[in-house]
Formats: structure tokens, C-alpha cells, sequence
């Protein structure tokens, strides 16, 4: 009786699995397409014309400046090399800087329209470097009218003093600095101006494609927040002696931990020298205020300097695309005794194929 109902049970599956097979080609009832979509009730149809009407809103092109890529989905290999510094500008003219090792993770990643999911793997160890847990993270939203930038970066890996020394007469200790454990976690928002003929979209994330060159200046807000903390207690005597007073009190230790509110403003510009290519820039300085504490101090407000720019080199040849985008993120943190330079550099390639299922 068990084996009889088993059987059946099988049978039942087998005859669904067709059924389901089947009706992929005699309807659209499990298309994922909007239009179908539309049709599976009242709540599906208000969803799908919510989007469309959010989609005019926010998404719409001059179509003689911007066009879409006429596909939903695309797969695309992308490798992203990066490393960053610390510069210390300290009493007596003497400055220290902090290079770290490059860090390189390679992965392959399926986007469909705005959403997209990949794995990134660590791929440093493979090329001459060591395994590292420097790590960085950003997802993008673009559309016609804004961009929003959510990101953090850690690095409790390490990284070599390269420079040490009074300005002009400094030399290259080249030590390995281990105390080091930094974390920025960071939120970007702004609207652009000339948002019916400028893609950023189309300049660093794949998703449009620009026709005529055109600009746009863009204005928002952005927030971060730094904790860095660094231990210099064991560096070399002569090291020592010459950072500031205020960190001896400390054993040498130094952290920072801050909340950063500003206001961004920028420039992006997209040029189109021939048929398949576009060249593209952007540049935003960030100014605003920064509150936080040093070595546990008490909590201070003072000024917050930050700029961000980036390049990119893109290839579009109808399914095909490929590109080479460049960043850098540098920071400028005022103290009593010292003031702090810090640097993020990226290069980002990847090629693609775009292509559509329903």
C-alpha cells in the first residue's frame, strides 16, 4: 500500500513538471515579464504600474543624449585591484606615511535591470601577495535623477611606513607596521542637474549608454563614519621621539573615532570621442563637520575635508561591453598636534555580455 502511494506521488510530480513544461509554450501565465506580471491580479498590476511610473519619473532620458541597452540582464568577469595610506604631518615639519600592499579580488556577477548578485574571491595570494583581511565593500543606485553610494573599508592587515622624517630630508625606513585597525562605513546621496542628457549610470555602472557627450553638476549630502586606531609603540626609539607629545601620554596609541556630516558637490562629464566608447570623469569635494573623539577624549566638532574622483574608460558593441574605472578617495583630519591625509585608490575592470530570457 505504502509502495502503491509512493508510485503515485511520482507520478503526480512527473505529470505537474510537464504540465508546468508544457505551459511555458502555450502561455506566458509564468513569464516574468511586466506585462504578465500585470495580469495575475490586482495587486501584481498595481505593483507593475507602480514601477512603470516610478521608472518614467526617475529614469527618463532625452533619447538623442541617453538610450538603454535594450537588455534586462548581463553577466559580466570583473577584477578590482585597490590598496590605501596614511600620511601624518606632525610637529617640527616630520611626516609619516603608510602604504599598504595591493589588494586583488576577481569574480564573476548576473545583474538583472538594477539588481545584481556576484562573488568576489581574494585573489592577491595567487599573484605574489599574501591571504589579507583588508576588506571593502560598495553598492551603487543610479538612475536619471540621483545616485546613492553605500560603502565601507576595513584594514586591520597592515601596512609599510614608506616615508619618515622632516619635509625634504625624510627617508624610507620601509617597516612593517602591523598596529593598524581602520574601518570607514559611508553613505553618498545627490541629484543631478542636467539629468535628462548626463548618465552616470552609463559612465561606471554599465547599465546606459551615453550617444552625445554632455555634463552635469550633481548636489547632496554625505555621512561616514571613521574609527582608526593605530598602536606605534613599537617603532624604533628615533621614531618615537618624534611624534607628538599628546600620543605619549597614550603609550602611543592613537584612535579616532568620528562622525562626519557634509555636503557634496561635484562635477561629472561624459565624453563620446567615437561609435562604442566613452571617456568619463567626476569630480565632488565634500565639506562639512566632523564629531568625535580623540584618544577618548572629549567629544570635539570641527571641520571635515573629503574628495572623490573618478575616471572610467567604456566599451559598448551592442551585446558586448567592457570597461576600466579608476577612483580616489582622500581625506584631510585636523588635530592640536598633527593632521591626518588618508587615501583609498581603486581600478576596477570587467567585461560583459548583456542579454535578455523573457
Amino acid at each position: 500500500m505504502r509502495r502503491h502511494k509512493c508510485r503515485r506521488a511520482v507520478v503526480v510530480i512527473i505529470l505537474a513538471i510537464t504540465g508546468i513544461l508544457a505551459a511555458g509554450h502555450r502561455a506566458s501565465a509564468l513569464s516574468l515579464a511586466l506585462d504578465s506580471i500585470a495580469t495575475w491580479g490586482k495587486f501584481p498590476r498595481f505593483c507593475v504600474n507602480t514601477y512603470r511610473w516610478g521608472d518614467k519619473f526617475f529614469n527618463s532620458y532625452d533619447s538623442a543624449y541617453v538610450e538603454g541597452t535594450g537588455y534586462k540582464f548581463n553577466v559580466k568577469f570583473k577584477t578590482d585591484s585597490w590598496w590605501d595610506d596614511y600620511v601624518f604631518e606632525m610637529p617640527g615639519h616630520y611626516r609619516m606615511r603608510m602604504t599598504s600592499d595591493g589588494s586583488t579580488s576577481a569574480g564573476f556577477w548576473l545583474t538583472y535591470l538594477a539588481v545584481s548578485v556576484g562573488y568576489d574571491m581574494n585573489v592577491s595570494k595567487y599573484l605574489g601577495g599574501s591571504e589579507t583581511t583588508r576588506k571593502k565593500f560598495q553598492f551603487r543606485f543610479n538612475c536619471a535623477l540621483l545616485s546613492a553610494d553605500l560603502y565601507w573599508i576595513s584594514n586591520d592587515a597592515g601596512t609599510h611606513i614608506t616615508s619618515f622624517g622632516h619635509k625634504g630630508e625624510s627617508y624610507n625606513p620601509d617597516i612593517k607596521f602591523t598596529g593598524i585597525n581602520t574601518f570607514i562605513f559611508g553613505v553618498d546621496a545627490y541629484y543631478h542637474f542636467n539629468n535628462k542628457r548626463y548618465s552616470r549610470a552609463a559612465a561606471f555602472n554599465y547599465s546606459k549608454i551615453q550617444k552625445k557627450s554632455q555634463g552635469s553638476f550633481y548636489l547632496g549630502f554625505s555621512y561616514w563614519k571613521q574609527n582608526f586606531n593605530f598602536n606605534f609603540n613599537k617603532l624604533p626609539d628615533d621614531m618615537l621621539q618624534h611624534l607628538p607629545e599628546e600620543w605619549a601620554k597614550f603609550g602611543y596609541i592613537y584612535k579616532s573615532v568620528a562622525n562626519n556630516y557634509s555636503v557634496r558637490v561635484g562635477y561629472g562629464y561624459n565624453w563620446v570621442p567615437a561609435r562604442h566608447w566613452l571617456i568619463a570623469i567626476s569630480e565632488s569635494p565634500i565639506l562639512g563637520l566632523k564629531n568625535g573623539t580623540l584618544n577618548g577624549d572629549r567629544r570635539r566638532i570641527s571641520v571635515s575635508l573629503y574628495n572623490r574622483a573618478q575616471a572610467s574608460i567604456i566599451w559598448n558593441n551592442r551585446r558586448w561591453f567592457g570597461g576600466l574605472i579608476g577612483s580616489l578617495e582622500n581625506g584631510l583630519f585636523f588635530a592640536k598636534e598633527h593632521a591626518l591625509i588618508t587615501g583609498v585608490y581603486s581600478l576596477e575592470a570587467s567585461l560583459g555580455f548583456r542579454f535578455n530570457i523573457w
